[in-house]
């Protein structure tokens, strides 16, 4: 079970963190930061998978790629909007990270508006 070793991983560096916080703040930043890329990259693979799983689904419900591109690239902007301002909250940076979630926001309502428009088309189509 993978979860265990990254529970065990976050867990060493939590405690690294309050050791480190209290003699060199930045250095608990760097450590926050590496730990979330090394766990991101130990579950790149299953993240992989559902793409996969998705894109064969999308396939058989004959839905555009486009569409599904457009999702898959909200999710990820949602996933790394986040981790960007938990990181920043840990810098004890409140305001950055409210500001990345903002922009976040915006730029996944830029990207669903093609889909409500499509979704809207539609649905007008079938009504009479």
């Amino acid at each position: 079970m993978e979860i265990i070793s990254i529970v065990g991983l976050a867990m060493v560096a939590a405690v690294m963190g309050v050791m480190l916080r209290q003699s060199k703040p930045e250095m608990a930043v760097i450590l926050s930061i590496v730990v979330g890329i090394v766990i991101f990259t130990v579950i790149l693979g299953k993240i992989g998978s559902v793409f996969d799983i998705l894109r064969q689904l999308a396939a058989k419900a004959e839905i555009s790629n486009i569409y599904l591109g457009t999702i898959l690239k909200i999710v990820g902007i949602a996933y790394i909007a986040d981790f960007g301002a938990q990181i920043c909250r840990d810098a004890g940076e409140g305001a950055v990270a409210t500001k990345i979630e903002l922009a976040a926001k915006i730029i996944v309502l830029v990207l669903a508006v093609p889909i409500v428009v499509t979704v809207l088309q539609s649905l007008l189509k079938l009504v009479p």
